[in-house]
């Protein structure tokens, strides 16, 4: 009988500790900045339709496309947009010659095809965010990391305006 107790004890014990470790793993990790953040990426979005979209768009206003892949979950895709549309010289810069894109990169939709089609294995090589840069023509000019762009929790700007206005359309 003291050895039925004893194994029923332990198994409770293994039970209720198995039940409160769950409940801290299923607890959502708050992250205030992440949550202050626009979350410009669209995983239920038709990426390649989208493209498509843009490359029209892009032809008929004399501009490059510049695709920024990486998702909501990625706190230095969230900084890099917020960072570029708050910084009004790199706002301006953008709006007169380029279109811009977010190229969702999520467990809800990986774009896999559209990776492959205009960065192949770049997401692996560089991590998120990236950019792809295309002209009208749907031509990669360029992929580009970001991490070279960074400044201490932020972007410098400099380095940001120095990448864009390399590939600035000719015009």
């Amino acid at each position: 009988m003291k050895k039925l107790t004893l194994i029923l004890g332990i198994s409770l014990a293994v039970f209720l500790s198995g039940l409160q470790f769950e409940s801290y793993a299923q607890t959502k990790k708050v992250n205030p900045e992440l949550d202050s953040l626009a979350k410009p990426y669209h995983p239920e979005a038709d990426a390649q339709k989208d493209i498509d979209s843009l490359v029209v768009l892009a032809k008929k206003e004399n501009k490059n496309i510049i695709i920024q892949a990486g998702g909501n979950w990625c706190i230095w895709c969230l900084r890099f947009n917020n960072f570029i549309h708050q910084n009004k010289t790199i706002d301006e810069l953008l709006n007169q010659n380029f279109v811009y894109y977010h190229l969702n990169f999520s467990p809800e939709n990986k774009n896999e095809a559209v990776f492959n089609k205009y960065a192949p294995g770049k997401g692996n090589e560089y991590g998120y965010p990236f950019f792809i840069v295309m002209d009208s023509n749907e031509k990669v000019l360029t992929t580009r990391e970001s991490g070279n762009l960074e400044a201490g929790k932020g972007y410098d700007e400099t380095k940001v305006l120095d990448f864009f206005k390399e590939w600035l359309p000719k015009k």
